[in-house]
């Protein structure tokens, strides 16, 4: 990035406004699905809570070396930045080409329309006709409230969040109101479901996967106040608060529906608060899950139009899409197309497989961002850095090994989708070069 661009910003997200794009980049639907997913593939509660707590402790060791990342590198590009600088353009490149053009779209419209989903279940609208027109809305709203600035985004999130953490507040009381003061069948064995253990890694899947989007505040780092110090205690605080979240709401839903009612529901936050409101309690619950993902599409979107603005400054797509806007400092137009394309795939209702298809590539890049530590610690022994990641080079090994483990298991599970996402990677290759040929002959 040059330094005019990376000056355009204006660092105004202090530590609590940090922390809540943690929080609201992690949390959105999956906590309130994916919970029944893991209760599958396991065999009794106390199995349950320890993969939510290993999950948490492992997505914490790469939180801690994104802090280190972020600190020594606090400008806007998160990952795009290390690649660029320790590996060069083209795996930069690749990374924006799956990231930010296929991968936060996709998600962005893969979460707007669930969004979409229970906001039409909350106010009683036809969700045949109405699901994809709120999901645009809300997009073109998010995109609208962006383009005067971080700070009129950050308040919206801040104000999603706190609700967000409401409805978890509401389901873990449920939880605990419904069991009656019996908590000794939490961590009971469930005779239904008897998975050998071999298996128990699969369950560590959904566990990972509802723990991601912790990159998104590196993405924002450029309007951090005194980054060096903020964004560590923000990551920590954020992701710190996250998994007390997870396994409280995984307790709750433990206590509430046991094990094997946990496992066979689809809607297990609903199920609960069903229970004991009825179907008050239920409609109330969709409301606080619209408002997560509603906070989750912001972050996405804030995040990812940061990417595409740093890439168009470095000569990597139009130089328009690496403007900022000499007034509000927010990249117009990159979070015009961002959210433009986010549409189109609404519309177009065939994003899932982007999604699905791109998964491993996001964890690869979380791996080989990471793995710039160990470039920046080699490269630049004595370059100050306020902020360095304990038990180097544990942390950092231990993280990277473990996701290119998950990406092992998944492609061996799933080859299809891996193979197709790796395809998708591949892809921009022959993109990046037509695209430097195309600049060299213009210049």
């Amino acid at each position: 990035m040059t330094a005019e661009t990376s000056s355009a910003y204006l660092r105004r997200l202090g530590t609590w406004d940090a922390a809540a794009i943690v929080i609201g980049g992690v949390i959105g639907a999956g906590i309130f699905r994916s919970a029944s997913t893991v209760a599958e593939r396991t065999s009794s509660g106390a199995q349950l809570l320890t993969l939510w707590a290993i999950g948490g402790l492992l997505t914490l060791a790469g939180v801690l070396c994104y802090a280190e990342l972020g600190a020594r590198r606090p400008q806007a590009g998160g990952v795009y930045i290390y690649l660029r600088e320790a590996y060069g353009q083209l795996p930069a490149f690749l990374f924006g080409w799956t990231m930010a053009l296929i991968n936060y779209p996709g998600s962005v419209a893969a979460v707007a329309t669930t969004f979409a989903d229970y906001t039409c279940a909350a106010i009683g609208l036809s969700p045949q006709m109405w699901v994809k027109p709120v999901a645009a809305g809300a997009i073109a709203f998010i995109v609208g409230v962006n383009f005067f600035g971080i700070r009129a985004g950050s308040r919206m999130l801040n104000v999603f969040t706190l609700l967000k953490l409401s409805a978890i507040a509401l389901v873990v009381v449920a939880g605990v109101i419904l069991a009656h003061g019996q908590f000794g069948s939490v961590l009971a064995a469930d005779a239904t479901h008897n998975v050998p253990s071999s298996a128990i890694l699969g369950a560590l899947l959904p566990v990972l996967f509802t723990y991601g989007g912790f990159h998104y505040l590196n993405d924002l780092a450029g309007e951090v106040r005194d980054p060096q110090r903020t964004l560590p205690r923000a990551l920590g605080l954020g992701l710190g608060g996250v998994v007390i979240c997870y396994v409280l709401v995984n307790f709750a839903y433990l206590s509430g529906l046991g094990h094997d009612g946990l496992a066979a529901s689809r809607a297990p936050a609903a199920d609960l608060m069903r229970r004991l409101f009825g179907e008050g309690g239920a409609t109330l619950i969709a409301v606080g899950i619209a408002c997560s993902t509603f906070g989750y599409c912001s972050i996405a979107i804030a995040g990812g139009a940061r990417v595409l603005q740093t890439m168009g400054a470095d000569g990597m797509l139009f130089s328009a899409v690496g403007r900022i806007h000499p007034t509000s400092h927010a990249p117009r137009v990159a979070l015009g197309v961002l959210g433009g394309w986010a549409i189109v795939l609404v519309l177009w209702g065939n994003f899932n497989w982007l999604v699905d298809y791109t998964t491993v590539g996001e964890w690869l890049s979380h791996a080989f961002g990471i793995a710039t530590l160990f470039w920046y610690r080699s490269h630049f022994r004595n370059e100050p850095s306020p902020y360095r990641v304990p038990l180097y080079p544990l942390l950092p090994l231990l993280f990277v090994s473990t996701v290119l483990g998950v990406i092992i298991v998944t492609s061996i599970s799933q080859p299809e989708d891996a193979g197709k996402s790796l395809l998708l990677i591949a892809a921009g290759a022959p993109v990046y070069y037509i695209w430097r040929w195309w600049q060299r002959r213009s210049a």
